[in-house]
């Protein structure tokens, strides 16, 4: 089952709302996180853009392969400088 450009698109800018609708909409959640919903709910709340590259890099038969854990990683880092950039930035731009 493949993803629309229209779903990638959504993800870049919101994670979380890509995720929802991935988790609603198609089964590939459920089929990455072995159908429980506590793990990807924490992920949805904390670390989105590693949650959704997780669902997206996910294959049944092998799991994730090394290339889908290297957008795992980007993903990871992507939620780190979403976290932690945006108050050094603040503190910096009203500094006086």
């Amino acid at each position: 089952m493949g993803c629309g450009c229209l779903l990638v698109l959504l993800g870049s800018a919101f994670p979380r709302v890509a995720l929802v609708l991935t988790w609603i909409f198609s089964k590939r959640v459920d089929i990455a996180f072995d159908g429980g919903f506590a793990l990807p709910l924490l992920g949805l709340i904390f670390l989105p853009y590693t949650t959704l590259f997780y669902v997206f890099a996910y294959a049944p038969i092998v799991g994730v392969s090394s290339l889908g854990w290297f957008f795992v990683v980007l993903g990871f880092l992507l939620d780190l400088s979403s976290l932690f950039g945006g108050g050094r930035e603040g503190r910096r731009r009203y500094a006086s």
